[in-house]
This record gives structure tokens, sequence and C-alpha cells, in this order.
């Protein structure tokens, strides 16, 4: 007979999860595992709302298991750790980001970068080695393999530096990998918003040109005045798109629903890329001539791996990097939820766990 979620290990656990596709959620009594030799046990004092918190809580990718407490963006202070831990102390500042396992041998994790793990962990909604259920950071405490875990240096507020563990990766790591990250490039990012908005920062504090495009024209002062952007116009601007044809060297497209791929392409310069970092719901539309004629590339990206996830991190220290955030208490999850759909929020909602997670009786 199977355990109860309460019963499944011996340390208790206070959360809010979602019981079925409504994605509703709601106080949740459940138990974590006890520290292991290997193991960092932290409590939780902030988690951000990621796009995909929303989709997998209401099984619109398809693969939810419930009951289903969500959040990939956790950090705390760590209380315990197991006897042959090295890189962590009680007391440090650390965080969890979008894994918590993988396979470890493979060509991927090798090179580190656990994330393209074809048995890669995501940190809920997952099954771990052991056989038992993944639940998330909107909860009171976190427990994670030393090697899935990354240290948080002091100068950063932790509020704000938890959306860097899914949001901040997604973006620094194309650029990275597509070696968009050079000074004196010039590059555009497509949708200001959660992932957008931390592009710009990053590509600023890398020394390149940055132009924004949305279809908001009220972004223009926040993306030039505020972010630093160098450029700003709108998609559905024809004129204005053809008057930047041929002058990017890349770009970071970080739109989630469906857009005109074609559009973009016609911006790149000759040898220009094009990469995909939002998670559209249905199929793109990709034409072969405008990459034909100027050998460009279109590209994709997952999160980072653990490596990089630090080295991201840390760049983020050094040039006082942070997304820009909507503290919240967690009784107001499923209202930020319902405005996170709305795209109402600038740029990502945190949510307050350390001073509002309250066990119930």
């Amino acid at each position: 007979m199977a355990k109860s979620p309460e019963q499944e290990h011996p340390v208790k656990a206070f959360g809010y999860a979602a019981k079925d596709t409504s994605g509703y959620l709601a106080p949740f009594n459940f138990s974590r595992r006890a520290t292991g030799e290997k193991d960092v046990t932290f409590k939780v004092l902030y988690c951000g709302i990621c796009h995909s918190d929303l989709h997998s809580i209401r099984n619109e990718w398809g693969d939810a298991m419930y009951p289903q407490v969500p959040g990939h963006e956790i950090v705390g202070v760590v209380t315990e750790v197991g006897s042959k831990v090295t890189k962590f102390k009680v007391g440090d500042k650390v965080g969890v980001g979008t894994l918590v396992g993988s396979c470890g041998s493979c060509d991927s994790c090798k090179g580190d970068f656990e994330n393209y793990c074809l048995k890669f962990i995501p940190t809920y909604n997952s099954i771990y080695h052991d056989g038992t259920m993944n639940y998330g950071g909107y909860s009171d405490m976190m427990v994670a393999d030393e090697h899935f875990v990354v240290g948080i240096p002091d100068n950063l507020p932790l509020d704000a530096v938890a959306p860097l563990l899914c949001a901040g990766t997604t973006v620094y790591s194309p650029m990275k990998y597509y070696g968009l990250n050079k000074p004196g490039l010039h590059i555009a990012v497509v949708g200001l918003g959660g992932l957008g908005h931390i592009a710009v920062k990053f590509a600023k504090a890398m020394g390149m040109k940055v132009t924004v495009i949305d279809v908001d024209p009220a972004k223009k002062q926040e993306a030039v005045e505020r972010l630093g952007a160098d450029d700003f116009f709108l998609s559905q601007d024809q004129e204005q798109m053809e008057a930047r044809i041929a002058t990017l060297d890349g770009i970071i497209d970080a739109v989630p629903v469906v857009h005109a791929l074609q559009p973009l392409l016609l911006l790149l310069k000759a040898h220009g890329k094009l990469v995909l970092v939002g998670i559209p719901d249905k199929p793109l539309e990709l034409p072969a001539f405008p990459l034909l004629k100027g050998r460009k590339l279109v590209g994709g990206s997952l999160m980072g791996g653990l490596k990089e996830v630090q080295e991201m991190i840390n760049f983020a220290s050094k040039h006082n990097i942070t997304a820009d955030i909507e503290l919240v208490k967690m009784d107001y999850v499923n209202t930020a939820m319902k405005r996170l759909e709305k795209a109402d929020v600038r740029y990502r909602f945190v949510i307050d766990i350390g001073n509002s997670l309250k066990p119930t009786a």
C-alpha cells in the first residue's frame, strides 16, 4: 500500500499544492527525506513564480502529477549538511533551480550540462532516484544533493535573486553558448518580460549594444531609460522593422506565444543567430530562404547546467544584477497566478515564504 505524502519521509514539511487540473493551490502537509550524506537541507525564504509553474499545475503540458508543489526558483539558508558535503555549511545562503537530479554519467552530465541529460530530474512534478515524488519551493524547507545547490553571494538580495535560478540561466546560457556575449556585438531581446528584462541587463553588463523589440509601446521608456537598452521598436511596425534589416548579430527570442520568425530573421546580419528561449504552445513556422541567404542559424536553449548556473550567479553578483520583482505573500499565490496569465506583473512574482507561509493545525 502506497504511503501518503506525509508518511513517505521522516521530516515533516508544509507548503501549497495543486490537487487537480484547476491549478488551485491550497495548504498541503507532506514530508521531506532526512539529510543524506551528500545532501543540503535549507529553510526556504523566497521562491519565484515561473510561468512554467502555471503550465504545470494546470497540466497544460500533459504530464502533471498530483498533488503538486510547484516552484523551482528557491532560495534560503542552510540548516543542515550531510557528512560528505564539501561546498556548503550551516548558515550559507543557497538556491536550487530547475533540476535536482540527473544520471551523472552521460556525455551531457560529464560536460556540465545536466539540463540536457535524458534522465534529468526536474525539481518538482517528477520522481526522485528513490521512487518518491519531488516537491518544489512553495514550501517551508528543501533537501537537495549538494551538486544541484548553488551558493548565493552576500551582496545579492535573496528575494530578487530567486528568479535568476530559472529566468537568469535561461537567457545567460544561450548568450554564452552561441557567442552572443562579446563586447561590441549588437543583439536584440524580443519580449520585455520575465526573461527579457534580465536578458537586457546581462547583455549590457557584457558590453553589447541592445535593442528591445516588443508589441507594447508603453515599454519603451522602461527599456531605454531604466534598463539601459540602446534602442526600442515595435514588432508590428513594418517601417521600423524595415529600417533595421541586417543590423543585428543575434536575437534572444523570449516570446512564449506563436509569432512569425521571418521578420526577425530579416533583422539578422549574415551569420546571425536567432535563439529561442520562450516556449510557445504551438509549432512555429520556419522559412528556409532567409536562413540560406545569410547562412543564419535558428537555435534553442533550455535552462543551464549547474556549473553554468553558479557562473551566472557570480556574474550577477559582480555586476549587481537582480530581477525586477513584486513580492507577495503565500496566501496571494492564486491571485498572482491569475495576474501572471494576463502578464500583469513587472516582471516576476516572488513569494515571501519565510514571512508568510504558516502551517495549518
